[in-house]
C-alpha cells in the first residue's frame, strides 16, 4: 500500500467538492476516507431513511471522487475491519496508509468533534467555508450583547453577501423583512405542485437493504425513501422548486394542510445541510427569479433569511455557546416525552398529521415542527433533552448544530431567550386559523374546559400561570397576560384544573 501524505476525513454531512479539507489534493500522495460508523448511526434512533440518504449520499460521493482520479478508502457499515466510531476509524487508516498529515473540516456536532480533539491525532483542522458566517466571525458578532437578535445579524448577512439590494446598500422594497406578508392560510382553490420523486439506483437500494436488516427497530418508515443522494438530483430537486415551488411560498410559507405535507417548501434543507447543494448558488438563484419578475418580493426575502439570516444564526448560537448551552432548561421542565411522538397516535389530529407525516417522510415544514408538535411540547413542560432528542432523531435535516438550538431556544425557550426573544406558544386558535386541521379533529377547538375541549386551549393558558414569574417582564408577552387577567376567576380556575387533569394524564403514560 503506498504511503499517503494527507488523509482527508470526509464526514457524512460534508459530502461537497469544494469542502476545505480536499482543496489542492495530490491524487498520487493523498488519500481521502469516508467511514459509516454505527456510532454515528445510534447515538440517537436516526430516522430509517435519514441513515439511508447519508449513507448512500456518501457512497455515490465516494464514488464520483473516484471518477476524478482521487484516491478513495471506503469503509461500509458491515465491514469487519470497522472500529465502529470516527475517531476509530481514523487511527486505523492513518496507521495502516501511513498518512504524515490527517485534514479534517470542523464537524457539524461538538460531541464528535471534541471526541477527534481528544483522540490523539495531530489533526490539520479547516473551516466549513459552505457557511456565510464563520464561527470566528459569529463571536466577534455576538461579543458584548447580553442578548442576541437574528434580525440584526440577518441585515449584516445580506450586507455581506450583496442580496437583494439597491445600489446605495438599502434594502429592496425599502424593508428587511416582509415576514408579515408570510402568514396566509392555504385557500381550497390553491393546490401545492406535485412533489419531485427520484428512482433508487443500485447503490441507493443495496443501502436500503442494509438500513432494513440493521435499523429495523428505529421509528419511522423505510420504504418511503425518495430523496436526492447526489449533486445532480439534489440540483434537480432545486430546479423544480425554483419552477414550481418558490413563487407560492412566500404567501404559504407558514401554511398547514392535511395529506399536502410538503405544499411549496422546497424540501431542499437535507441536500443542503450534507453538502450536495451550495448555499451561495441558492441564493444566487433566487435573488435572479426576483429580477427576472418570476417570484414577488416577499418569497424571495422570506427564502433568502432562512438561509442567510436564521440558518447561519442558530449556527452561529450553537458554537458560541456549547457545550454548556445543551444543558439549558430555564423553566425546569422534566416530563417524560409521551410515548405517542415516536407512533402518532394521539386524538389530536394537528399532532397526528404532523407526527405521522414525520414518521412516513422524516419530514415536516417549520411550522409544524414550531407551532404543533413543538408548541405542544412547550406548553407540556417537556424535559428539553427529550425533545431535543426526538427532532434529531427524526427528521432527514436535523444535525446537532441546526437541531439544538432551534429545539432548545426556539421551540423551548429553554435557553432564557438567548436565541429569541420570547416563547412560541399559542393555544389551537393558531392551528385551526393555519390549518385545516381541527375539522377532524375528536376535540373541539371553540372549547377549552370540556372534555372535549383541544388541548392546546388549556395548556396554553396553564403554561402562561405557571410561569407567570419569568414571563411576565417581557414585553412581547405583555397582551397575553393582560388578556388572562381579564379573564374570570372561575374561568381561570377551570382553565388550570383542565392542564392539571391533561398533564396528569401524560404523566400516567395515557395518550391525548
Amino acid at each position: 500500500m503506498n504511503v499517503t501524505r494527507r488523509l482527508c476525513l470526509v464526514l457524512g454531512d460534508q459530502l461537497s467538492f469544494d469542502l476545505a479539507s480536499l482543496q489542492a489534493l495530490d491524487a498520487e500522495h493523498d488519500t481521502v476516507l469516508l467511514v459509516e460508523v454505527m456510532e454515528e448511526a445510534s447515538h440517537v434512533a436516526h430516522h430509517p431513511q435519514k441513515i439511508a440518504l447519508i449513507f448512500s449520499a456518501m457512497r455515490h460521493f465516494a464514488q464520483a471522487l473516484r471518477d476524478q482520479g482521487v484516491r478513495v478508502e471506503y469503509v461500509t457499515l458491515d465491514d469487519p475491519e470497522n472500529s465502529g466510531s470516527v475517531p476509530g476509524e481514523l487511527h486505523r487508516w492513518q496507521a495502516l496508509l501511513q498518512a504524515e498529515q490527517v485534514h479534517v473540516t470542523e464537524c457539524g456536532d461538538w460531541r464528535l468533534e471534541h471526541s477527534m480533539k481528544e483522540c490523539g491525532l495531530p489533526i490539520h483542522w479547516h473551516a466549513d467555508r459552505r457557511f456565510l458566517c464563520s464561527r470566528e466571525e459569529f463571536a466577534a458578532w455576538a461579543e458584548g450583547k447580553r442578548q442576541l437578535r437574528m434580525e440584526f445579524f440577518y441585515r449584516e448577512m445580506r450586507r455581506k453577501s450583496r442580496l437583494l439590494l439597491n445600489g446605495d446598500g438599502s434594502p429592496v422594497g425599502g424593508a428587511w423583512n416582509f415576514d408579515a406578508e408570510n402568514r396566509k392560510a392555504l385557500p381550497k382553490s390553491v393546490k401545492a405542485p406535485y412533489p419531485a420523486r427520484f428512482n433508487n439506483d443500485a447503490i441507493t437500494c443495496e443501502v436500503l437493504a442494509l438500513v432494513k436488516a440493521r435499523f429495523s427497530h428505529h421509528y419511522g418508515a423505510l420504504d418511503e425513501f425518495n430523496y436526492p443522494v447526489t449533486h445532480a438530483d439534489a440540483q434537480a430537486l432545486w430546479a423544480y422548486f425554483l419552477d414550481y415551488g418558490l413563487a407560492g411560498f412566500g404567501d404559504y410559507q407558514d401554511a398547514m394542510a392535511s395529506d399536502e405535507p410538503f405544499l411549496f417548501h422546497a424540501r431542499i434543507s437535507a441536500a443542503l445541510n450534507i453538502g450536495l447543494l451550495d448555499l451561495r448558488k441558492l441564493c444566487s438563484d433566487v435573488e435572479s427569479a426576483y429580477w427576472s419578475g418570476s417570484v414577488a418580493l416577499n418569497a424571495a426575502e422570506g427564502f433568502i433569511r432562512q438561509l442567510i439570516g436564521w440558518r447561519e444564526y442558530v449556527r452561529g448560537v450553537y458554537w458560541l455557546k456549547m457545550p454548556d448551552y445543551a444543558l439549558g432548561n430555564s423553566f425546569g421542565n422534566t416530563r417524560a416525552l409521551p410515548e405517542f411522538y415516536w407512533t402518532g397516535d394521539t386524538q389530536m389530529n394537528c399532532m397526528r398529521h404532523a407526527i405521522g407525516q414525520s414518521l412516513q417522510h422524516a419530514y415536516a415544514h417549520h411550522i409544524q415542527r414550531l407551532m404543533v408538535t413543538g408548541n405542544f411540547a412547550l406548553l407540556a413542560g417537556i424535559a428539553p433533552s427529550q425533545i431535543c432528542e426526538w427532532y434529531l432523531a427524526i427528521y432527514m435535516d436535523a444535525f446537532d448544530w441546526v437541531e439544538l438550538p432551534n429545539t432548545l431556544g426556539m421551540v423551548m425557550h429553554a435557553d432564557g431567550g438567548y436565541l429569541g426573544s420570547k416563547p412560541y406558544c399559542a393555544s389551537g386558535q393558531y392551528i385551526n386559523r393555519m390549518s385545516d386541521y381541527c375539522r377532524g379533529c375528536a376535540y373541539k377547538v371553540s372549547e377549552s374546559t370540556a372534555d372535549n375541549a383541544c388541548p392546546f386551549n388549556a395548556l396554553y393558558w396553564h403554561f402562561l400561570m405557571r410561569h407567570g414569574e419569568l414571563l411576565r417582564g417581557n414585553q412581547r408577552m405583555a397582551m397575553m397576560y393582560k388578556n388572562l387577567d381579564r379573564m374570570p376567576q372561575a374561568k381561570q380556575e377551570a382553565l388550570w384544573q383542565r392542564g392539571q387533569s391533561l398533564l396528569a394524564r401524560l404523566d400516567n403514560g395515557e395518550s391525548i
